[in-house]
């Protein structure tokens, strides 16, 4: 295994519920390369392959390990960790887990990071949503031109999304879901609600509901003026309200939902925001 000695920082702490950044401050950065295969000849045909991609195409990246064991892979991660890309195979022989715990284990050390799998086996493809962890893509390698191809199809994505972040400051709410550290873009963000647990919070988007433990108090400090707290039980983002229903109490969403809000808070709404009112 190659390991190269890297400024690691990782995102946000992960001990804390909910936590401010913004996109700008990893970008720009080298983006480290881990691999994690079992097969030996396919370990190393992936490693030239990436390695001479990033010659030709003069990505900013460098593979910092190469490796068959999950443990050395994660040893490799210790300490600050910058956002990575890392290619794993999900059986991985005379492991003690396979790809996908490796994955979680990731997860909990680089939230953001780029996972891609690489394997003989594309109807798992499937458990990658179970085990909640946004993969990239899934390459199949038992045809050697298609894993190549899309190897290069991962590295060409990467390159682009984080060409696209570039030199720009987008706020991101990171928190802790089922043991897992996610970054949330605020803009992505709808609304926060209670869930009648004690010191739970929901966090809402167009596509998923994120549970964690929070406080709604120290949610609406900490966010500021972009949120409205609506009523008691929930915080909205004051960018994604469309219009007011009065008679109904609710405020009416971008994406079609509706959240009712306390009298009290009507009037604040109106001045805060310059939506139309629905009648």
């Amino acid at each position: 295994m190659k390991v190269s000695e890297y400024n690691r920082k990782i995102s946000g702490p992960a001990d804390k519920a909910v936590w401010m950044g913004n996109y700008d401050q990893e970008v720009g950065r080298m983006l480290p390369v881990y691999i994690c295969e079992d097969e030996e000849q396919i370990r190393e045909a992936e490693r030239v392959y990436i390695e001479k991609k990033i010659l030709i195409e003069g990505y900013d990246m460098e593979i910092v390990a190469c490796t068959g064991s999950p443990k050395e892979l994660l040893e490799a991660l210790s300490g600050e960790q910058n956002r990575g890309i890392y290619f794993l195979d999900v059986e991985l022989k005379g492991a003690s887990m396979d790809g996908f715990e490796l994955g979680q284990r990731i997860r909990k050390k680089d939230a953001r990071g780029f996972l891609i799998y690489v394997t003989a086996y594309q109807e798992l493809a499937f458990e990658t949503f179970r085990y909640h962890l946004e993969a990239l893509d899934y390459i199949c390698k038992q045809v050697e031109t298609q894993m190549y191809a899309g190897i290069s199809h991962c590295l060409k994505v990467v390159t682009e999304r984080m060409s696209e972040e570039k030199g720009r400051q987008q706020a991101y709410v990171t928190v802790k879901a089922l043991d897992v550290v996610r970054h949330i873009p605020v803009d992505e963000i709808l609304y926060f609600s209670t869930t009648g647990r004690t010191h739970r919070i929901e966090l809402h988007t167009e596509r998923e509901r994120l549970d964690f433990i929070g406080s709604m108090q120290e949610l609406e400090q900490e966010l500021g003026s972009r949120f409205l707290r609506i009523h008691r039980g929930c915080l909205v983002n004051a960018d994604q309200i469309a219009g007011i229903d009065g008679k109904q109490k609710e405020i009416l969403l971008q994406n079609g939902e509706r959240c009712t809000f306390s009298r009290s808070m009507k009037r604040k709404i109106l001045e805060r925001m310059s939506v139309p009112a629905v009648r």
